[in-house]
């Protein structure tokens, strides 16, 4: 059975009954396969693993899908339930923002206006002012988040080491479909012929890891990817497709890389990256 808690001071008297280390896993719900890995890498490595289910206003934008991004919190509490979680901290608006919106917000800094912040601007901004007020809320030991936000990832691990949060942050590998669609909740969003479409995004990662193993080039690492992009169909169009270092500063020469992409599917964003390793040819 897995203790369902909606405000601030039952999630309080919950956590102070927690002996030993806490892990947190924190989602907007809509639970999938891709959420299951991350609660079992926290049940491996915490005594206690906690999950936070809240679809954050902040992080959407006035044109942005929030209304309709799904709610499924029975479904959710039995992959909870399947997962062994504890706690499951499920609040409504209005109890994590008492007063509404806040005025004072975490800045990401200018990493945070890149790639997603970018297309999205002050997506981050909300991002990590609710991950905050999460962390001060939950007091975990550690912290997992996915990479296939890997710009979330890289930004939440900066934060919690810039203002001294004494969280570890542990990043999960990207959970992918059998054909390579990186598992999303917005997937189900998709039509069947956006659902081939959305194939070019883990098709052009895919040319770009290949490229690099032939030892190409940085520049032509990503001209392989771009290539691979093409899905042949009005359904999907290109947002960015970057190669960066794997602290998502500029693409380095030589070493470990980080390859992004985001597009748009129809009427749905998704993004996808991969990690590769650049060792071209002299």
């Amino acid at each position: 059975m897995v203790d369902v808690l909606h405000t601030r001071k039952e999630l309080a008297a919950a956590r102070e009954g927690l002996t030993g280390t806490v892990g947190v896993v924190m989602t907007m719900g809509a639970l999938h396969t891709g959420h299951e890995t991350l609660l079992r890498a926290a049940r491996e490595r915490a005594d206690h693993v906690l999950v936070t289910i809240f679809v954050n206003p902040l992080q959407f934008g006035p044109n942005e899908d929030f209304d309709r991004y799904p709610r499924t919190l029975d479904s959710d509490l039995e992959i909870c339930r399947r997962a062994g979680v504890d706690l499951v901290f499920a609040p409504p608006v209005a109890e994590m923002y008492p007063e509404g919106q806040p005025t004072v917000r975490l800045d990401p800094g200018p990493l945070g206006e890149d790639l997603e912040g970018l297309s999205r601007p002050g997506f981050f901004h909300g991002v990590l002012t609710v991950v905050m007020k999460l962390l001060q809320l939950t007091r975990p030991d550690l912290a997992f988040f996915g990479e296939k936000d890997y710009q979330q990832l890289t930004l939440v691990r900066r934060m919690v080491r810039d203002l001294d949060v004494p969280t570890e942050i542990v990043g999960v590998p990207t959970v992918r479909e059998p054909d390579g669609l990186a598992l999303s909740s917005r997937n189900r969003y998709l039509s069947a012929d956006e659902r081939r479409a959305a194939l070019s995004l883990s098709a052009a990662l895919r040319a770009g890891v290949a490229a690099a193993e032939r030892g190409d080039d940085a520049g032509a690492v990503l001209a392989a990817a771009h290539r691979a992009f093409d899905p042949g169909t009005p359904d999907a169009r290109l947002d960015y497709l970057v190669l960066t270092d794997t602290g998502l500063e500029p693409g380095p020469v030589s070493g470990p890389a980080r390859l992004l992409i985001a597009a748009w599917v129809g009427a749905t964003r998704l993004i996808d990256n991969t990690a590769l390793h650049l060792a071209p040819r002299p």
